[in-house]
């Protein structure tokens, strides 16, 4: 790590800050790309009644998919699960698919596992709904429904803005499935909420991370996926070993390395996991861990601001402003967000 004290790049020069402020031009396209797709899937997916959602991730889009478990079971109680594609594809075992839906997220749409494991779901009966960035990739020609997730073209390595759209997508497929009106109105007008929270101040929390060697990443609900979002990315742009709980799951043995130099960001949305992350949030400042919320507050812990929103939206905030203290980071840590070593923008696992 260098000097801090010597680092004059400007964070605002990099690609990842360019591309991740460009998240709110991508859902307000989304919006109006895919909103009759979108309706005519809902209605699709109440005339099935599928008896279950397997998803089928890597990375990033695997913590769009716990998101997409959170709100597709709180919204329409369908029991939902992540796939191992190597269950397919390493393994060749068939699996019964039948009345299920079958949910497959991909930047890229490219990777052979990914693909191998929707074509078998296929096979298998399901139903197959790809949400994927690359419009004509080989992941959406498989797929029954393709909903591309127009984030554009996306040259850093490390997702933001792709991550952003997918969170959207599924937002949209939820509402149409769900005739949830309150949060499809609520997620038109989220491209605004998105520009705004890109523009709030989270400074307070650079020098934290910037110094720090280990940290905690905390959420719980729809707002897990992001807390694992966001300590892959601080893995990826600033070497930061970091790693994501649940705040009911941290405090089953996991919180005993929380100490003095061990800082802890948590991420509360508005809705019943939010006392519960306050409380934890209390607690662990109460120890002298250095805190950081953002979405609640809490007695000694630095509150990052945020932007109130429907409880299902918040998280797409929430990381927004998240990816612009990211990028603060790695610059600060005299890193290239854009570029993290050993790393590529489509990884090809089978």
């Amino acid at each position: 790590m260098s000097d801090l004290s010597t680092n004059t790049r400007d964070p605002s020069s990099t690609q990842l800050f360019q591309e991740a402020g460009e998240a709110a031009d991508a859902v307000r396209l989304q919006f109006e790309r895919t909103h009759s797709a979108s309706l005519a899937l809902g209605s699709a997916l109440r005339t099935l009644a599928p008896r279950a959602v397997v998803t089928c991730a890597r990375g990033s889009s695997d913590h769009a998919a716990t998101f997409a478990k959170y709100l597709i079971e709180t919204r329409t109680g369908v029991l939902t699960a992540s796939a191992a594609p190597s269950v397919s594809s390493l393994y060749g075992t068939r699996q019964d698919m039948r009345d299920c839906l079958f949910l497959a997220i991909s930047q890229s749409g490219r990777s052979p596992d990914l693909v191998s494991a929707t074509a078998a779901a296929k096979q298998a009966g399901a139903l197959v709904v790809a949400l994927v960035n690359a419009e004509g990739s080989p992941l959406s020609e498989v797929a029954d429904y393709a909903l591309p997730l127009c984030a554009g073209p996306e040259t850093s390595v490390a997702a933001t803005k792709s991550y952003i759209a997918s969170l959207a997508a599924i937002v949209h497929l939820v509402a149409t499935w769900a005739g949830d009106d309150l949060l499809l109105d609520s997620l038109a007008a989220a491209p605004e909420q998105l520009r705004r929270s890109w523009d709030l101040d989270w400074t307070a929390a650079v020098p934290k991370l910037a110094a720090a060697s280990n940290l905690f990443v905390v959420g719980r609900g729809v707002g897990l996926g992001i807390a694992q979002e966001a300590a892959l990315k601080l893995k990826e742009t600033s070497g930061l070993h970091a790693e994501a709980f649940s705040s009911a799951e941290v405090r089953h043995g996991p919180q005993a390395l929380l100490k003095e130099n061990f800082p802890a960001l948590l991420f509360a949305q508005n809705d019943e996991a939010r006392a519960g992350i306050e409380t934890l949030a209390s607690d662990l400042a109460g120890r002298g861990v250095d805190v950081m919320i953002a979405g609640a507050s809490a007695q000694g812990a630095t509150v990052l601001p945020s932007i109130a929103a429907h409880p299902a939206i918040q998280p797409l905030l929430l990381v927004q402003s998240f990816y612009r203290l990211a990028n603060a980071v790695s610059v600060a840590r005299g890193l290239d967000p854009d570029h993290p070593p050993h790393l590529r923008k489509v990884t090809e696992t089978l």
